[in-house]
């Protein structure tokens, strides 16, 4: 699974670095990581490089290749119109299970800054829903990212899971 994973974003393309290719699953993923982490409007320090050692850390990218990644990521979300553009690229890329891992990687970006915020947990809620993950996977995931995260769950009750 997670070589599957690893494999989507390891394998970085070239091509025209003013118009990132949201068709790649590399750029789909990052843009994705961007706009979780954006939607409360504002990307911390602490969310930015926990975007980086997530790369890093999962996909084993680095360097020039984690740059232009986290470029063309940023750069496909800043022009996208919906979701769908990014999530049905990753569809066609990854399996339910891969999915699933993808999930819990977008609830450990929402809550790198150690706070939950609604507007980010509707995004991840939201791509789940267009990745065919389940409202039982897609919380379940979320509970372990809350846990890692040293979040209370307390703090996170009344978002309706």
């Amino acid at each position: 699974m997670l070589d599957q994973i690893k494999a989507f974003l390891g394998g970085l393309r070239g091509g025209d670095e003013t118009a990132p290719d949201a068709s790649n699953p590399d750029v789909a993923a990052v843009a994705l990581f961007f706009h979780v982490i954006g939607a409360d409007g504002v990307i911390d320090d602490v969310e930015s490089e926990k975007l980086k050692s997530l790369i890093v850390e999962e996909y084993g990218v680095s360097g020039a290749e984690l740059r232009q990644l986290v470029e063309a990521g940023e750069q496909a979300d800043r022009e996208a119109v919906d979701l769908y553009a990014f999530t049905s690229v990753l569809n066609r890329s990854l399996e339910p299970e891969a999915k699933v891992h993808f999930i819990g990687l977008l609830w450990t970006l929402a809550y790198a800054d150690g706070h939950r915020h609604e507007l980010e947990d509707h995004v991840v809620w939201r791509i789940a829903d267009l990745m065919g993950v389940s409202n039982r996977e897609r919380v379940l995931a979320r509970h372990r990212a809350l846990a890692a995260a040293g979040i209370d769950e307390s703090e996170a009750a009344g978002d309706g899971d």
